[in-house]
């Protein structure tokens, strides 16, 4: 598969068990900075709750190094890793998901937290409205003034997001080309100017 699903908002899901309310909040965050000060939001939002344990896959789902999850204060092995079990078979990436709970009164024991938690974050994935996310490589193109127009308008049109430009004595645009379309637009975008450019690539820089 050339994609991965991502939420396309943040999105609450309630479910109670045991009179303890669980709130979960999912939510499209691209790398870890953008998933913590997420967490912090909910922390923010509901600061009456007991807990506020989370997980999340803030990259592809197969970078490990984007994983992370957090018990928040409940016995340890019983919130975040059944959380972040659920999130890893999901085919989710980008997402962060927290569940806010406030307690009932009632004592789930460690089983109990282990199976509300991975429900809670079950049941919110699978009603989660989600869109497809394409990888993408970091390519530098180089251009003369003249070609500024024509290559923008191109541009604009594709799905190659526009990170960077640099004026100096030509042009340097920093583009986040889709892996799975690239190939093929780099072919147009070189006729379109006629040879006249100068393209960086990861495996070629």
């Amino acid at each position: 598969m050339d994609y991965y699903l991502s939420p396309t908002h943040t999105q609450r899901f309630d479910l109670e068990i045991k009179n303890s309310q669980f709130i979960t909040t999912v939510s499209r965050t691209k790398g870890r900075e953008a998933a913590k000060a997420f967490i912090n939001e909910m922390r923010q939002r509901y600061p009456d709750a007991n807990h506020h344990c989370w997980a999340f896959v803030a990259g592809a789902p197969n970078n490990v190094h984007l994983w992370d999850q957090s018990d928040d204060g409940e016995p340890k092995g019983t919130a975040g890793k059944p959380m972040m079990n659920v999130l890893q078979h999901s085919d989710c990436g980008e997402t962060t998901v927290v569940v806010t709970r406030f307690f009932g009164g009632v004592k789930l024991g460690a089983g109990g937290l282990v199976r509300a938690y991975s429900q809670a974050v079950q049941e919110a994935l699978s009603q989660t409205e989600y869109e497809n996310v394409y990888p993408r490589s970091p390519v530098q193109l180089k251009i003369a003034y003249p070609l500024l127009g024509k290559v923008e308008y191109w541009l604009e049109q594709s799905d190659i997001e526009i990170t960077n430009k640099t004026y100096s004595d030509s042009i340097v645009i920093d583009l986040a080309v889709i892996e799975r379309t690239w190939p093929e637009q780099k072919v147009i975008l070189t006729d379109l100017c006629q040879g006249s450019l100068t393209l960086i690539e990861p495996d070629k820089a």
